[in-house]
């Protein structure tokens, strides 16, 4: 056997039970998607609020930025030459938006998660972790030296209970708690305001939540779940992807300026990575600035996605969300494979989820709403599911 025999094997019991993954070449246009010619309403994207697909605000963007601030690379960390004054502006716009609280940014999502979670811990930290968040948290609490525990997903009394039972515990001086708030498979979410009562039970207790697949989308101004609950003082590590409803790249995390500055100071990734293209840092702050004003589309969002729910809970299928992401969940992968490409053929491009980014049996069809789409395109998707 040769050195790559192994993986060559693996690979080929990927693909006999369908959950081989290949890159597929796309164009995109407006709501669509377009593949080997294929043109299909597009089911996929993240882009929630339709901004990255908007060539008005493309325009319009470049139209108010001079050629000598279009700074494509930072070329250094933030701590050598790279901190540019785009990064302070957006910091500062997003400070003044979550009630005056420190921001800090970081180079994407999975970054920011891989990085702060080890940065915060150490050998007396304990952590406490819904069962299902995101890989990127679980690989922070790997990389970090605490102990962690998984508490069933969306099971609040089920953390209470390990609260309870670790906060008399004198080998912890903390214990952070990490949840998403839309939770990024099932679609479903966490009741934040019981989540702050619980804390404030528990003195030892620090909040971590993950607003990826809210910001934008949820609360008055977009800020998320956070502003809809009316919790966003109460939680400590409040963070959030600029690669989804704000159309652009990076994450950004909101806490109390000691946490800021001592991330500055013990977070490797943020320490020895490259920061962003200023120019990046400049996008998202011109699109954080119209988010804050797009409530009429996310009341759309909202009224589209509560249509497809029922549709899928008619259907016979399960189906937990309570968002804009709303899975069909099937169960068998080579099924659910099946299935996507019947509707991709039909003109819908839904991708199918396998293990192991669900659980076994757990294959599901997910689907994406953005504001692009209309009540009529669900009825005609209902047709076919």
């Amino acid at each position: 056997m040769s050195l790559l025999d192994s993986y060559a094997a693996q690979l080929d019991d990927l693909k006999q039970h369908g959950n081989l993954r290949q890159f597929t070449s796309n164009v995109q246009q407006g709501r669509y998607i377009k593949i080997h010619q294929h043109q299909m309403l597009n089911l996929a994207s993240n882009d929630y609020l339709g901004l990255a697909s908007d060539t008005q605000l493309h325009e319009q963007f470049f139209d108010e930025t001079p050629n000598q601030f279009r700074v494509m690379s930072a070329s250094s960390s933030r701590l050598l030459t790279g901190n540019f004054p785009e990064y302070a502006q957006l910091e500062t716009s997003l400070s003044q938006a979550f009630h005056e609280r420190s921001a800090l940014l970081f180079n994407s999502g999975y970054h920011m998660n891989i990085g702060i979670l080890p940065a915060l811990s150490d050998s007396r930290t304990l952590i406490l972790a819904d069962k299902l968040v995101h890989a990127s948290m679980i690989d922070g609490i790997r990389l970090s030296t605490a102990k962690y525990v998984r508490y069933r997903h969306n099971d609040l009394p089920h953390l209470a209970q390990l609260l309870k039972k670790y906060h008399q515990d004198d080998a912890f001086d903390r214990i952070i708690v990490v949840t998403e708030s839309i939770f990024s498979m099932d679609g479903d979410e966490t009741d934040l305001a019981e989540l702050v009562q619980i804390k404030r039970q528990f003195s030892k207790v620090m909040l971590y939540v993950d607003e990826a697949h809210a910001i934008g989308v949820r609360g008055q101004q977009g800020l998320g779940c956070a502003e809809q609950y009316g919790v966003i003082d109460e939680i400590d590590f409040l963070v959030g992807t600029f690669g989804k409803a704000l159309a652009s790249v990076g994450g950004y995390l909101i806490c109390h300026a000691i946490i800021r500055d001592y991330l500055i100071n013990s977070m490797r990734p943020l320490i020895f990575s490259t920061a962003q293209p200023p120019i990046c840092m400049a996008w998202t702050n011109f699109i954080f600035q119209k988010v804050l004003n797009l409530n009429l589309q996310r009341q759309h969002l909202h009224k589209i996605s509560q249509s497809l729910q029922q549709v899928v809970r008619a259907q016979g299928f399960d189906c937990p969300s309570t968002s804009h992401i709303v899975p069909v969940i099937i169960g068998e992968s080579q099924k659910t494979v099946d299935k996507a490409k019947q509707l991709q053929q039909a003109g819908f491009y839904i991708m199918p989820v396998r293990p192991p980014t669900v659980p076994k049996n757990g294959s599901r069809l997910r689907i994406c709403l953005t504001t692009q789409i209309t009540q009529a395109d669900l009825d005609q998707l209902a047709i076919l599911l």
